[in-house]
C-alpha cells in the first residue's frame, strides 16, 4: 500500500515537473509577446477577458497568471477592474490543460511519443547553435508530462480489485447535497495541496479513469478545484496593496459565486454535457470517456461563469472595495513585495513591476532636483524643513535601489530568455545611477544651505548664468523620465547625446568664468562653492546619459 502511494507522488512530482519544463520553454520563447499580450488588457473588459485566457493558455497555469495580476495591481500596473477581467480570462484559459490530458493523455498513446520528444529536445537543449534551446525545453517537459501522466494512470490501482475502498467511496455519494458539498471541499483540498489546478484536474481525470469516482463526483470535485487555485493569489496577496488584496478577494468571490448559481444547475449541466460529448458513460467500459466529458464540463462552466459575471465587473470591483476598505498604513521603509507563483514563474512579465518603481523613483529625483534650484535661486526662503524633505526622499532613493537591486536578483535566478536577463542587468545599472542623481540632488541642498549658514555671497550674474545651464539638465531629467518605459531609438540617443555634450560645454563656460572671477579678485569660498555646483549638476547629466544608453539595451 505504501509503494502504491509512493508511485502516484512519483507519477504526480514527474508530471508537475514536466508541466513545469514545458511552461518555461514556452515563457522564455514568448517572453516578450507576453509583454505585448499584457499591454493589450488595458482596454475595455473583453480584452482583459482574452488577455487573462492567452497568457493562461501560454503559461499553462491559473495560479500563475492570477499572481501576476496580483503583483502588477500592486504595482500599480493594473486598475482594480482590469484585473477583475483577466482573472476571468485565466479561468477558460486554466482549461486547456484538461483537454490536453483528456484527449492525449487518455485517448492517444503518448508512452511511446514522450522518449523521442525528450532525446530530440535534449538535442535542441545541447547544440547552441541551432538557438533552439527554448523549444528543446519544452519539447523536454512535453515528454516527462506525458510519462508522469502515464505512471499515474498506471500507478492508480483498478478499483474493481479492492471492493473494500469501492464501498467506502459508495458511502459518500448519493447524498444529495451533501455529497456535492463535500467532493467540493475534496477538490478545494487538493488543489491547496498541489499548488496547480491542472495539476489536481488531471489527477481527478485520472480517478475517474480508472473508475475510482463517477461522473457527478468528479464533476463536484472539479469545481472544488476552482476554487481551490485562488488560495495561492489570496497568500500573495498577503502584506500588499488594498488593491492587490481586493484583486485576490475578486478572484475568490468570482470563483464561489460560480459555483453558487452551478448548484441547483449541476444535474442540467451534467446532462447538457452528455448530450454535447458523444460516447454513452453509463454503458460497460464508459469511464474512459469521463476525461472528455470532464474536461467539456470544466470548459463549458468557466465559459458560462465568466459571460455571466462579466456584465457585473464594476459590482465586483464595489463589492471588494467594501471587503477590503481603505487603510491609513504608518509610514515606514519602502519595501519591494517579490510576489512569485509557487509552482510557475513568468519572471518576464514581473519585470513590469521593476519598470513601474523606476519611474517613480525617477519622479522623486526630478522633485529634488526641482527643489534644490527653488532653495539656491531663493535663498531668502526658510530652509531647515526642506533640508530634512530632501534628506528624507535621499533615504528614499537608498531604499529604493537595495529593494529593486534585491528584486531583480531573485528575478535573475529564474529561468529566463537571453534578452531579458540582459534587461535585468540593464535595469539594475539605471536603478544605481537614478540614486546617484539623488546622492548629487542631496549634495546640491547641502552646498545651499552651506551658502546660507556661512553667508556666502555670489555674484548676481554668475547666479544668472547658472539658469540655462540647470534647465538643460532639468530637460535632460523629463527626457528619461518619459522614455523609460519606451524604447530608445537611435533619435532618442542622439538628442540625448547632443544634451550631453550641451552641458559639458555649458560646465567648461561656468567654469572658465569662475575662474576669471577669481583672478580679479573674488571671494574664494563663494567661488569654489559655485564649482562645486556646477560639478554636481553636470554630474546628474552624465548619470542621465549613462540611463539613456541602458534603455536602449533593453529589449
Amino acid at each position: 500500500m505504501v509503494y502504491q502511494v509512493l508511485l502516484v507522488i512519483g507519477s504526480l512530482g514527474l508530471f508537475l515537473f514536466g508541466m513545469r519544463t514545458m511552461s518555461d520553454g514556452i515563457q522564455k520563447a514568448a517572453g516578450e509577446r507576453l509583454q505585448s499580450v499584457l499591454n493589450f488588457m488595458t482596454g475595455n473588459r473583453v480584452a482583459a477577458i482574452l488577455t487573462g485566457f492567452a497568457i493562461t493558455a501560454i503559461v499553462q497555469s491559473s495560479s500563475a497568471t492570477t499572481v501576476m495580476v496580483v503583483s502588477f495591481v500592486n504595482a500599480g500596473l493594473l486598475q482594480l477592474t482590469q484585473s477583475i477581467g483577466v482573472i476571468m480570462g485565466a479561468n477558460i484559459g486554466t482549461t486547456i490543460t484538461g483537454w490536453i490530458v483528456a484527449i492525449l493523455g487518455f485517448k492517444v498513446s503518448m508512452s511511446a511519443a514522450a522518449l523521442p520528444a525528450i532525446g530530440i529536445g535534449f538535442v535542441l537543449m545541447m547544440v547552441k547553435k541551432l538557438n533552439k534551446e527554448h523549444f528543446g525545453e519544452f519539447l523536454v517537459g512535453f515528454g516527462l508530462l506525458f510519462m508522469g501522466l502515464d505512471f499515474l494512470k498506471n500507478s492508480v490501482p483498478d478499483i474493481s480489485r479492492h471492493p473494500e475502498l469501492l464501498q467506502a467511496l459508495g458511502n459518500l455519494t448519493g447524498h444529495g447535497l451533501a455529497s456535492y458539498f463535500l467532493f467540493i471541499i475534496v477538490g478545494t483540498l487538493l488543489t491547496i495541496i498541489v499548488q496547480s489546478s491542472s495539476a489536481a484536474m488531471a489527477i481527478t481525470l485520472t480517478m475517474a479513469y480508472a473508475g475510482w469516482i463517477d461522473y457527478p463526483t468528479a464533476a463536484a470535485i472539479v469545481l472544488g478545484e476552482n476554487i481551490g487555485t485562488t488560495v495561492t493569489a489570496y497568500l500573495a496577496s498577503l502584506g500588499t496593496t488594498v488593491n492587490a488584496r481586493r484583486a485576490s478577494r475578486a478572484h475568490t468571490l468570482f470563483n464561489i459565486f460560480g459555483v453558487l448559481w452551478m448548484t441547483p444547475m449541476f444535474a442540467l449541466f451534467l446532462n447538457l454535457v452528455n448530450t454535447i460529448v458523444p460516447g454513452d458513460i453509463y454503458a460497460v467500459g464508459g469511464a474512459k470517456l469521463l476525461p472528455a466529458h470532464l474536461a467539456m464540463f470544466h470548459t463549458l462552466f468557466n465559459i458560462v461563469n465568466t459571460f455571466i459575471c462579466s456584465f457585473f465587473v464594476p459590482q465586483f470591483a464595489k463589492l471588494v472595495t467594501m471587503l477590503v476598505p481603505d487603510e491609513e498604513k504608518a509610514p515606514g521603509p519602502y519595501k519591494l513585495k517579490y510576489i512569485r507563483a509557487t509552482l510557475q514563474d513568468t519572471p518576464e512579465l514581473y519585470l513590469l513591476t521593476v519598470k513601474r518603481e523606476l519611474s517613480n523613483m525617477a519622479d522623486i529625483i526630478a522633485d529634488m532636483f526641482t527643489r534644490f534650484w527653488d532653495i539656491f535661486s531663493h535663498p531668502e526662503k526658510p530652509m531647515q524643513d526642506e533640508i530634512e524633505t530632501q534628506k528624507r526622499m535621499e533615504d528614499l532613493t537608498d531604499e529604493m535601489q537595495e529593494e529593486i537591486t534585491k528584486f531583480l536578483s531573485q528575478c535573475s535566478m529564474d529561468n529566463m530568455n537571453h534578452v531579458s536577463a540582459q534587461n535585468v542587468y540593464s535595469m539594475m545599472r539605471i536603478t544605481n545611477e537614478l540614486e546617484s542623481i539623488g546622492d548629487s540632488c542631496y549634495n546640491l541642498m547641502i552646498l545651499a544651505d552651506r551658502r546660507n549658514k556661512q553667508k556666502i555671497e555670489i555674484d548676481i550674474l554668475a547666479v544668472e548664468k547658472l539658469l540655462p545651464y540647470v534647465d538643460l539638465v532639468n530637460q535632460f531629467i523629463r527626457f528619461i523620465r518619459s522614455h523609460l518605459n519606451e524604447h530608445v531609438t537611435s533619435e532618442n540617443m542622439a538628442v540625448a547625446v547632443k544634451l550631453e555634450d550641451s552641458i559639458n560645454k555649458m560646465r567648461n563656460i561656468l567654469k572658465q568664468s569662475a575662474s576669471k572671477r577669481l583672478q580679479n579678485g573674488a571671494n574664494v569660498r563663494s567661488e569654489l562653492l559655485y564649482i562645486d555646483i556646477v560639478r554636481h549638476v553636470e554630474q546628474i547629466g552624465d548619470h542621465c546619459l549613462n540611463i539613456v544608453q541602458s534603455l536602449a539595451k533593453l529589449g
